[in-house]
């Protein structure tokens, strides 16, 4: 019966399917903390887990609330290279620690060898008084390694030194573009493009509005609900995922996050959702973090003023990055848990669910470190393999494949009860 329940469950991939489209559609706003994108997105998984039945831990709440210092960009986004638009997003990003800027500026275009000595860096600086920088970041093998050092330093001091009178920095590059969002406001904006038919060489004139917003105090939340265990012990199983991504660029340009982390909040709730119907053994308890992109913020929140005792927990299992898995899926602390990763192995090779298990160790890249930094037993698994669209515009559900969804669920049901 168990067994058929699973697959009733772990088949149903419209259901991963619906979560993700609707996580990363346009009205939750990339889920971050412009026009209160992470605010409906936490309503939508509390009422979600409001519907499986699960318990509310925060005296009758679901919620978890804690406060952020966060930069934002709720209004304008608009740049122009000599009288050419550039389309936000997908030509260029500005900086996430960026300040507002609004004018038009001229612009002093320098290679990377201009910037391979101190002499050369302050004769710059004396002549881009007021001006933005535009520095071509494009692969140059005339550049040694030592040249390489002095360079990269050089380019720091740009960024971080507020003594520096230029207007900003243009970063001319021919990399992927990726977004992020901090804690902090620099002193000056940054603009990263990458445009194939643009000659930095030519630029002459920057025209630019870009409305930032920093909030030194903004409020967040995190979700937190559980399935009592059968067992009558003490001990308890935790499922997470961040539920957090990069939210909006302007009013018009949004992070959809369809893998990074739709996809994991979407195994989560695969498993609240089955946990709610065919109980588990020992209380599970499911997280839904807010604050990851921005630093494990949500997850420290939670280790600092726990809902439960982090000293019962038996296992934690965090799911990031869910959505491909052609590859398999990697398992961070795989070399610290020995014994529970060759029980994934062992019991992937009697079901062979997925094409291969690959172990890592510690790596405090989601939000599992901040357990393990207390003790928590805990892996972090990802899927490998597929897209490559990661922290950018073209991370959306309609070039998802969830392509190991089921197997990857269904390997985990088996995890969970042996444990």
């Amino acid at each position: 019966m168990l067994l058929s329940s699973i697959a009733c469950f772990s088949q149903d991939l419209g259901y991963a399917r619906r979560i993700v489209k609707t996580l990363a559609s346009p009205a939750f706003k990339g889920r971050g903390y412009v026009q209160n994108g992470e605010t409906i997105a936490s309503d939508y998984i509390a009422s979600l887990f409001e519907k499986y039945g699960l318990v509310p831990l925060n005296a009758g709440s679901y919620f978890q609330s804690f406060n952020i210092p966060v930069n934002t960009f709720p209004g304008k986004m608009e740049l122009r290279l000599n009288n050419q638009s550039l389309v936000a997003g997908a030509d260029y990003l500005v900086d996430a620690s960026s300040p507002s800027v609004d004018g038009t500026f001229p612009v002093l275009s320098i290679r990377q060898s201009d910037l391979n000595t101190s002499e050369k860096f302050d004769l710059l600086i004396s002549k881009a008084q007021n001006a933005f920088l535009m520095i071509d970041q494009r692969p140059d093998s005339s550049v040694s390694k030592v040249e390489k050092a002095s360079i990269q330093s050089n380019i720091q001091r740009l960024l971080g030194d507020e003594s520096i009178a230029i207007k900003g920095l243009i970063m001319f590059t021919s990399e992927k573009l990726t977004w992020t969002t901090l804690t902090y406001q620099a002193a000056r904006p940054v603009i990263t493009v990458n445009k194939k038919d643009l000659d930095p060489a030519s630029i002459k004139k920057v025209t630019v509005d870009v409305d930032a917003k920093f909030y030194p105090d903004y409020t967040t939340r995190n979700v937190v609900g559980m399935v009592r265990g059968t067992s009558n012990s003490d001990s308890t199983v935790v499922i997470s995922a961040h539920f957090d991504h990069l939210g909006m660029m302007g009013t018009a340009v949004y992070f959809p996050g369809a893998n990074d982390n739709a996809s994991g909040t979407a195994m989560m709730l695969s498993f609240a959702r089955y946990y709610g119907q065919h109980k588990p053994k020992y209380n599970t308890v499911f997280l839904a973090f807010s604050g990851e992109e921005i630093g494990l913020l949500g997850s420290k929140a939670f280790v600092e003023h726990p809902l439960i005792q982090l000293n019962k927990i038996k296992f934690l299992i965090n799911f990031d990055l869910a959505g491909t898995g052609e590859e398999g899926i990697k398992v961070v602390n795989g070399s610290v848990f020995k014994e529970q990763f060759q029980t994934l192995v062992n019991l992937n090779a009697t079901f062979k669910l997925l094409p291969k298990i690959d172990i890592r160790g510690e790596a405090c890249i989601s939000d599992h470190c901040r357990f393990y930094g207390v003790g928590v037993p805990s892996f972090f698994i990802y899927t490998l393999g597929g897209i490559q669209a990661y922290h950018d515009i073209y991370d959306c559900s309609e070039t998802l494949p969830l392509t190991s969804f089921e197997n990857y669920f269904k390997l985990m049901v088996k995890f969970f009860e042996v444990l």
